[in-house]
Formats: structure tokens, C-alpha cells, sequence
């Protein structure tokens, strides 16, 4: 008989499983002290009963371990700086969707070399950052694309966050009511809120989809709902970080208090015209509207702004990179192969200048 399925399928091999992966790399005390904390501090946070900010910075997407420690040790000291103003999370993200076709991420290829797309690896290599970072005391927040690895890495996961392109998507939608970490969902590629809105409410509500078990197994999950769902402002066929635009949001959300009346502004992507350059200024914008002063100029204050997220690397910009052609160990491991980044030392400055602003006014901001 003729045959009518994998028709276009080459061939299919197994990946090691949730239990296998976390075997291999078994939690400590510490890292499971960083998440739980973390995600503790981050739900007060959304919540309001936590006066912080909270900033998500780092590389557009993580491409070696070396990478990954060197930015979260630095991360790791500045948090001991601004702790007491600021809720710093690493921006750890392993996947990335691609408008059409590229380099999908470190787990999808960890020698990013478009031939071995070596998945087993790239888990591994996954799963030992996000627990030297949490041995750190550096919680990680990522962009969760994939079921795969949202069922072998979300217990190191402080924070998670899902993009424009799958905010509608039913499965991501399935699949936050049942993650343990708050979760972000971005405002449409067109800027759309009701997206954002529709899916924290989906989030927000009892689910049963088809997942996996520990062992890999498919089965069916029960979810109970995810409380801590909120959205991140991205920018659409404009940026979307304005009074204007953040006042929309605001009353929108309003409109449903059972929902985190939150908001978090993604400095780059639309917000910065796809800019890295201009993400300081988006960052100083949204931090005037968070605590109502900067440089003499005073307005009232919206605490609805509880979080900003920073495309942040070692070293500012972009390197050049052929996908397929530029070999890995000749890439720069502290540049961005994939969006342009600032650099550290413009990182740090404008956290210290944030959390210096935050200490001079504590008042107006615990007050609002």
C-alpha cells in the first residue's frame, strides 16, 4: 500500500528526556533557593507589593557558556549594587523564531554550523548555564518558543516570556497556565494589544492540552492556570513606550482586574526602531514615567511600569555572520550574531543611574 504520511520527512531521532537532562544536572540547594526567590520577588513585583524594578537584560540570544557566565557574573555583582531599587533578571534566550529561515537558537544548534543541529547538546549546554547562572544567584529569564525545552529548563526559569509571533498561538497559551514563573506576553508584531490581553486571560484560565511526561511520554496536562501573566509593550508598526501608548495599555488592562495591572516596556525591537543605539533613550523615557523625575522635569508617576528589558551583550553591536559559512570558532563570543546589542559598560551605567534616580526619589515612588 501506497504510503500517505512523512512524505517530506527524512528521517527522526529520539532526544534525551526531561528526567535523563535533569539526572545529568541535578539542582542544588543554591539554584533552587535563586528560582524559587525569584520568582517570589518577581509575582510581588507584578503585584505591586514590591516597589523594585524589575530589569531583564542581556544578550539577544546566547551563543557559548563563556558568554552566558562572563555577562551573568557581571550581572551578578551590580545586582549586589542596586538590589534594594532594582530586581535585575538575566535575559537567557536559547530559541529564536525566525521570520523565514536562520540560526534558531543554541539548543537548536549549539555548534551553529547548519549541519549537525546537534539538540541533545544544545539542552546540555542549556541546562548547565541556567544552573551555573542560578549557582550565581543570577535568576534567567527566556523567550519560550518550543515545548521541548520548556519541559526540560523551566525549572531554572525565574521568568518566561512569549514573542510576538506566538502570542497567539493556542499552544503557547496552553502551555503558560501551566508554567511555575510568571509570564510575559508580548503585544502583536502590529502592536495590538487585545492579543496580549486574550492570552493572559486564556493563560490565566484552566487548561488541558497534550504534552509529555517526565519520562517523554505523551500525555495529557491538567493545568491549574497561571495568575502572574502580564504583557510587554514591544512596539508595533510603531513604538508603543509613550505616556499615550502605556496610558492605552493601562486602561485596556483595567478593564479586566482579575489580570496583574502590570506592564513591562521592551526597550528594543519596535520601541527602539530596531535601534540598539536608541535603547538608552527608551530606557530613560519609560524610567521619567516610572518614577515622575528626571533632570528637572516632573509628572506623575505610573507604577502600572514594574519592569524594562535591555538587548544587552558583553560588547555593543553586531558582528557579520553567514549562517552556514562563518564558522563558530571564529565568531567574537561577546558580539551578537543575531539583533545588535549595547554593550556592558553602557549597561551598567544606565542601571546605576536608574537606581541612583530611584534612591533620590523613594518617596514619590513608594508613595504613588
Amino acid at each position: 500500500m501506497e504510503r500517505t504520511y512523512d512524505l517530506n520527512v527524512i528521517k527522526r531521532t529520539p532526544i534525551i528526556t526531561p528526567d535523563q537532562l535533569r539526572e545529568e544536572f541535578p539542582m542544588t540547594e543554591k539554584a533552587t533557593r535563586t528560582v524559587l526567590n525569584s520568582r517570589k520577588e518577581i509575582r510581588d513585583i507584578l503585584d505591586g507589593k514590591d516597589p523594585r524594578l524589575m530589569i531583564i537584560t542581556g544578550p539577544c540570544s546566547v551563543i557559548s557558556y563563556h558568554q552566558a557566565l562572563t555577562y551573568g557574573e557581571r550581572l551578578a555583582k551590580l545586582s549586589e549594587q542596586v538590589n534594594n531599587n532594582i530586581k535585575l533578571v538575566m535575559r537567557v534566550y536559547f530559541e529564536k523564531p525566525r521570520t523565514n529561515v536562520g540560526f534558531k537558537g543554541l539548543i537548536s544548534d549549539p555548534h551553529i554550523d547548519k549541519k549537525t543541529f546537534d539538540i541533545d547538546e544544545g539542552l546540555r549546554q542549556a541546562r548547565k548555564i541556567l544552573m551555573d547562572l542560578n549557582e550565581l544567584g543570577v535568576p534567567a529569564g527566556t523567550e519560550i518558543l518550543s515545548q521541548t525545552a520548556a519541559e526540560r529548563l523551566s525549572g531554572l526559569i525565574s521568568w518566561a516570556c512569549i514573542g510576538a509571533r506566538t502570542t497567539e498561538s493556542q499552544n503557547h497559551r496552553e502551555w503558560a497556565s501551566a508554567f511555575s514563573m510568571p509570564v510575559g506576553f508580548k503585544n502583536g508584531t502590529d502592536g495590538n494589544l487585545a492579543t496580549a490581553i486574550n492570552a493572559m486571560l486564556a493563560a490565566s484560565t484552566p487548561q488541558v492540552f497534550v504534552g509529555n511526561n517526565p519520562e517523554g511520554v505523551t500525555s495529557r496536562v491538567f493545568s491549574k492556570g497561571n495568575p502572574h501573566c502580564h504583557i510587554v509593550l514591544r512596539g508595533g508598526k510603531r513604538p508603543n513606550y509613550d505616556p499615550v501608548s502605556i496610558s492605552e495599555a493601562c486602561e485596556n488592562l483595567s478593564r479586566h482586574p482579575t489580570l496583574p495591572q502590570a506592564l513591562v516596556i521592551d526597550c528594543s525591537h519596535k520601541n527602539s526602531g530596531k535601534d540598539y543605539r536608541k535603547q538608552g533613550d527608551v530606557f530613560n523615557h519609560v524610567l521619567l514615567q516610572r518614577i515622575g523625575h528626571a533632570n528637572g522635569i516632573n509628572i506623575r508617576p505610573n507604577r502600572s511600569v514594574c519592569g524594562m528589558m535591555l538587548e544587552s551583550n558583553v560588547e555593543a553591536g553586531k558582528q557579520d555572520f553567514v549562517y552556514g559559512k562563518t564558522r563558530k570558532e571564529d565568531l567574537n563570543p561577546f558580539v551578537s550574531i543575531t539583533d545588535a546589542c549595547i554593550g556592558w559598560d553602557e549597561t551598567e551605567a544606565l542601571i546605576l543611574s536608574a537606581h541612583d534616580l530611584m534612591d533620590r526619589y523613594a518617596g514619590s515612588v513608594e508613595n504613588r
